[in-house]
């Protein structure tokens, strides 16, 4: 019984560290001096970095762009 208790158990925590950790993100960006910010729902860090990055490049069209991302 105790066996079977621990692979249960250890099967469960296996299950939780491979599972893929979304949240929601914020890219907070100046243009030309002025604030926009972009809300990233449900989505892994890389993912919301990579669109955060596509942020700053697409603002950077029109002038001077900075975007930074935060975990809600």
């Amino acid at each position: 019984m105790k066996k079977a208790l621990f692979i249960g158990v250890f099967g469960m925590f296996g299950i939780m560290a491979l599972a893929s950790c979304k949240k929601d993100y914020t890219c907070n960006c100046t243009v030309n001096g002025n604030e926009a910010t972009l809300q990233i729902k449900d989505a892994k860090k890389k993912d919301a970095q990579d669109a955060c990055d596509d942020a700053e490049a697409t603002y950077a069209q029109a002038g001077t762009a900075s975007c930074t991302l935060d975990a809600d």
